[in-house]
């Protein structure tokens, strides 16, 4: 049912589109309990089964028009309130059941696809909701469980499906890494000749029906069969060179089963993701397409099949195979990322095939310009035909903030500039209906004002800092001297042992922490009663870290929400929302800030609390700062300047800030650039670019210190093998880098060959799972690290920041990784 306040005009910025949302019909893996609520903490949370809030200031739809062509590739499945996060996290602490789990995900689920049509979306996802990660549910559906877990067939339950995701007490989670260039994380296949495929987990089917029982048809979106392969890495004492290709036979039969359940209840589409169509891929890796779907082509019999790509352009080769693929009905493109990619249909789009165009931007927050995007859409039309052309996101919404209407303390102005998942799916229906010559000429209008603002806002434009940013292209900004040379002039200063213990920078921020700060946000207590509280917190950790003996402090960051959100707060050109969640995994979600204008520091940002740090010690306290490369990937930046730009501006604002630090005194600088790798665009062609202006942007921020002031830089869960040429290039004096998790894959690189002088940390324990490595397993890993690493350059910390860890297994976790490190000194010492 939809309301409205005044049902035949267009809604203000003040109206709001209500959805009231009744409660699914019992399914297999969908509770039926009729408490709707579970305890988390010493609050109740009700599930959001009531009502969904969908838009605050978008047009009005009636009567909708369900023949008019729109899709929406993926959705958000956190909800608007992290409803999600806050219900995995009660079950993974004992403090709800599955049951109620499942409640709140149907829920969710259910007014996720009630907004879609609701809207008028014609092709709405299924499928894509995941309790962790769609990467993880394919394995699941394909029961390529590995053995360490113990399954023993049939259905996979949340016992080993979370196992598998974070491990347990047990044994190790299995490999985390970036989905392509995004922020969001997805868990590694880890496949061999030896796995027994079964169908294993029925989600993709129960889904389906569970929205039918609601009355939406949808599409089942799943991982396509070969970029599931291409993404896959051979698992544990599996040749490395093993050709995963090699499974697709084997995989491909539990897709049919799957499609036959699919077309027995009902589908009459299904869409297969392969993004890695836009990656350079090799001739036989094209081929494997072509044979996956010849294989399928029958079972997919009477359905139709949409294959869709995303995040940057299709190569010529891989669009010809593409748009070759035998039973094939329809292709999705992303003609945001992916500008070529129009060029290839204009010239060359198969005829009586479906184009979904991708023109409403899946990974920023910025409102279409819907006058340009119909500009395009109508150039495609002329090309594919008008019944043939359907109106898309450029990829899944997953990586945008929920809804809009829930952001109550932005300003009118930026506010009028943005549009979240919920206003994207409206965007994507008023380009359909104005295709289909029903344009809201009222919201085209607004949409026009609003983008005519955003260009002509002063507050967007800082002439000082663009004259600034533009100075620095010319020049390599490099430290004098070699990194060697200054190494020696830290240890005379730091005197630390070998193999110096450290931790990444942030301690476990416990609820009564998130208290303090939330108190002093909404002013319930004064600046000196905060101060004292973060105060009390700094002390604590540096006398926990004394007490374990580490030899670099940290000050364990409890004055900071998040290591982005928190520098941005404190640097001009940045906004903040108060509920724009975006999953990174599992139920870890971050609040990106919006970089909407030219970029400066008016004031310091840390001294104050790094150098009240340092007085509580004699041991070094790093400084610990969030990197320009970071700041920027893990924002949304504004899209009317190149990316390089806003970074040298970031930079050199961080740059202020170091040269103050070292001022105050602090002689160990971290500059966490962990977002690096992330940023590394998908095609071959274009990463010497991206990277000489990345790394550029990392050496501007530190050109200024002394040799003897020690910068330290962090990196984690990425691919960094094929990029360490540039890591190096970086000059820090110290990385510390992830390499737990990824099986220490980055270790080859140093076997390989690659010499390496800075001090480098990799990680010797995983801090994403709560589990306890014992002193033996460090001790392990070290020595490993020691077979190719030169002694007086590794370093011993974890893999990352503690912040997500409880106490009770940050204490034993680093108790041990010292104790390993003193044991290891002491072997090195005595075999001389």
């Amino acid at each position: 049912m939809i309301s409205s306040s005044n049902a035949h005009q267009p809604l203000t910025h003040h109206h709001r589109l209500s959805i009231n949302i009744t409660t699914p019909h019992p399914l297999p893996f969908v509770s039926t309990n009729p408490s709707s609520s579970y305890h988390r903490k010493n609050e109740t949370y009700q599930s959001p089964s009531v009502e969904a809030p969908f838009d605050s200031y978008l047009p009005f739809l009636p009567p909708f028009n369900r023949t008019m062509a729109s899709h929406i590739v993926g959705y958000p499945r956190m909800g608007p309130k992290r409803e999600l996060k806050f219900a995995l996290e009660s079950f993974w602490d004992g403090k709800s059941t599955a049951e109620d789990l499942q409640k709140v995900a149907a829920d969710l689920r259910s007014s996720i696809w009630k907004q879609m049509s609701d809207a008028g979306i014609k092709y709405i996802p299924s499928n894509t909701f995941s309790y962790y990660d769609q990467v993880l549910d394919t394995t699941a559906m394909l029961g390529a469980v590995p053995s360490r877990y113990n399954w023993n067939g049939g259905e996979i339950g949340f016992d080993t499906y979370f196992s598998m995701a974070r491990g347990n007490a047990s044994v190790p989670a299995m490999e985390m890494t970036k989905w392509f260039d995004t922020n969001y994380h997805f868990i590694v296949p880890e496949l061999g000749p030896d796995v027994k495929f079964t169908y294993a987990s029925h989600k993709a089917v129960t889904e389906y029906k569970e929205a039918k029982a609601l009355g939406v048809d949808t599409v089942p979106v799943f991982v396509g069969p070969v970029s599931y392969l291409l993404l896959s890495k051979p698992a544990k004492g599996v040749e490395k060179t093993f050709d995963l290709l090699s499974l697709l036979d084997k995989i491909l039969p539990i897709y049919k089963e799957v499609i036959a359940e699919l077309k027995e209840a009902g589908a009459t589409w299904i869409q297969f993701d392969e993004a890695t169509l836009v990656k350079d891929l090799e001739a036989y890796q094209l081929e494997a397409f072509t044979k996956a779907y010849a294989e399928l082509e029958s079972a997919c019999s009477g359905l139709n099949v949409l294959v869709a790509t995303y995040f940057a352009d299709v190569p010529a080769e891989a669009y010809k195979t593409l748009t070759s693929l035998p039973g094939v009905t329809g292709y999705t493109f992303d003609l945001i990322r992916g500008e070529k990619t129009l060029g290839l249909i204009k010239s060359s789009f198969p005829s009586g095939k479906y184009l979904f165009a991708g023109v409403v931007d899946g990974r920023n927050i910025w409102a279409n310009d819907l006058a340009g995007s119909l500009a395009v859409l109508e150039s495609l039309e002329a090309v594919v035909g008008k019944d043939k052309l359907v109106v898309s996101t450029s990829c899944s919404l997953l990586h945008t903030a929920v809804d809009l209407v829930n952001e109550t303390k932005l300003d009118d102005e930026i506010k009028s500039w943005l549009a979240f998942a919920a206003q994207k799916v409206v965007e994507v229906n008023a380009l359909a209906k104005a295709l289909a010559g029903k344009k809201d000429e009222a919201y085209f209008a607004a949409n026009a004002a609003a983008q005519a603002s955003r260009k002509s806002s002063p507050r967007v434009t800082n002439e000082a800092v663009q004259k600034a940013a533009a100075a620095l292209r010319g020049s390599d900004h490099r430290r004098a001297t070699n990194v060697s040379a200054r190494l020696d002039a830290q240890q005379k200063k730091l005197n630390l042992p070998i193999l110096p213990t450290t931790t990444i920078g942030s301690f476990p921020q416990t609820i009564e922490l998130r208290r303090v700060r939330r108190e002093y946000k909404a002013k319930k207590i004064s600046e000196e009663e905060y101060v004292k509280a973060i105060k009390e917190e700094i002390y604590k950790v540096v006398q926990l870290q004394e007490e374990l003996d580490i030899d670099v402090l940290v000050h364990g960051e409890p004055e900071r929400n998040d290591m982005v959100e928190y520098f941005g707060e404190q640097l001009s050109g940045f906004a903040f929302t108060a509920n724009g969640w975006v999953q990174s995994y599992g139920s870890r979600c971050v609040k990106p800030p919006i970089i909407y204008g030219d970029v400066s520091r008016p004031k310091a940002m840390t001294v104050f609390w790094s150098s009240m740090a340092q007085e509580m010690t004699k041991r070094p306290m790093k400084g610990m700062l969030t990197g320009p490369v970071t700041i920027l990937n893990w924002s949304f930046v504004r899209n009317d300047q190149p990316r390089f730009e806003t970074c040298y501006q970031i930079a050199l604002a961080i740059k202020d800030e170091v040269e103050d630090l070292e001022k105050a005194g602090i002689t160990v600088i971290q500059i966490d650039e962990a977002a690096l790798r992330e940023g590394l665009p998908l095609r071959k062609a274009e990463h010497a670019f991206y990277l000489d202006w990345a790394v550029h942007s990392f050496r501007i921020t530190n050109v200024g210190v002394a040799d003897t002031t020690q910068i330290h830089t962090h990196m984690c869960y990425s691919n960094f093998n094929d990029i360490i040429h540039s890591i190096i290039n970086m000059d820090a004096d110290v990385i510390t880098i992830e390499n737990s998790r990824s099986d220490e894959k980055l270790l080859s690189v140093f076997r390989e060959g690659v010499k390496y002088g800075a001090g480098i940390g990799p990680g010797v324990y995983d801090i994403h799972s709560p589990r306890i490595p014992s002193m033996e397993e460090i001790h392990d890993r070290i020595n490993k690290m020691l077979a190719v690493l030169e002694t007086n350059i590794l370093w011993v910390n974890p893999d990352c920041g503690l912040k997500t860890r409880k106490y009770a297994e940050v204490k034993p976790a680093l108790l041990n990784m010292v104790a390993a490190a003193k044991k290891l000194r002491a072997e090195l010492a005595s075999a001389k």
